[in-house]
């Protein structure tokens, strides 16, 4: 079982940046990402990063402004915003995922574990 927990979303203005970390307890993942949902939107990717260090990858709309890591001895996920825009508000999450999936798959149907989200609300 693995449990995950958000945390560092909250009101910022556009062009801001926020920081959002994600404590992990449980079983170890490969792979993680981070996804979100905007209000009666379908949710959708937003980064990813496989193994313990680099690869990372990211949906077009965050790339050159977001940046995925994770730092293993505190087995936690982040994920670093800057020059938000309005557009990024919605409901973070973050997943594991599932053992064997796709590689680098930006499908939440490739992510077991969920988190209960956190708030980012970009004000223009």
């Amino acid at each position: 079982q693995v449990r995950l927990v958000e945390s560092g979303g909250g009101l910022v203005q556009a062009g801001g940046s926020l920081r959002l970390s994600c404590a992990a307890s449980g079983r170890t993942s490969y792979a993680m990402g981070w996804f979100r949902q905007a209000l009666e939107k379908e949710r959708e990717f937003v980064a990813g990063i496989i193994g313990f260090g680099s690869n990372a990858y990211y949906t077009d709309s965050v790339k050159d402004r977001f940046t995925i890591s994770r730092d293993n001895a505190k087995s936690t996920l982040y994920l670093q915003m800057t020059s938000l825009k309005p557009e990024d508000t919605a409901v973070y999450y973050c997943a594991t995922a599932r053992p064997g999936s796709t590689w680098a798959s930006k499908s939440d149907a490739d992510f077991d574990f969920w988190g209960q989200g956190t708030q980012v609300t970009v004000s223009s």
